[in-house]
């Protein structure tokens, strides 16, 4: 362990999570959280979010916290799922559920529910976005007007992977990071 996240709102607001250091991790800042949260603010109780590449869980646990019904943790990394499973454990919390899972192969299957609220931030420069965006819609992995926050690279042009149906409701960029939030319209 070489690091901690803190969470920044809700029932466990100012919590320490202990993180680990490893390449391509970075754990969204307080920050960028906190604008995200802000505009997340009027729908985040009682929802249910999906944490496409969790990493360090902070998107996750941060929801979990601010009082989404469920947030489901997909992680690829075997330490680092194991790392957001003790979290989940130090926080005693039913409502969040860890899956040490590769994403894209969790999303390519017919959904069996549907979030109100989906984070996806890979990995940078591995092409992920995409494909994420792709399985979320054709496999029915969102509810009719979900909430979908994107973390990109500041020079990858998300809009060239939006489908028509989305449409950007806010956008801010933070150092090396660009950050979206779509509100995907029925269809």
């Amino acid at each position: 362990m070489n690091g901690s996240i803190r969470i920044i709102g809700g029932k466990w607001r100012g919590r320490k999570l202990p993180v680990l250091n490893k390449q391509g991790l970075r754990p969204t800042t307080d920050r960028v959280k906190e604008t995200l949260y802000n505009w997340l603010m009027p729908v985040i109780h009682s929802s249910e979010c999906l944490d496409c590449f969790s990493g360090s869980g902070s998107l996750g646990f941060e929801a979990a916290s601010r009082g989404a019904q469920s947030v489901t943790l997909l992680e690829k990394d075997k330490q680092t799922a194991q790392l957001l499973i003790k979290n989940t454990q130090l926080l005693a919390s039913t409502a969040i559920d860890v899956y040490p899972t590769d994403t894209l192969q969790w999303l390519n299957r017919s959904a069996y529910k549907q979030f109100d609220i989906v984070f996806i931030d890979p990995p940078f420069h591995q092409a992920l976005v995409a494909k994420t965006i792709s399985q979320l819609e054709e496999n029915g992995w969102l509810k009719p007007s979900a909430y979908i926050y994107i973390e990109t690279e500041i020079n990858y042009n998300v809009m060239n992977d939006i489908p028509c149906n989305w449409y950007l409701h806010r956008e801010k960029t933070a150092g090396q990071v660009h950050s979206y939030l779509f509100i995907r319209e029925d269809v």
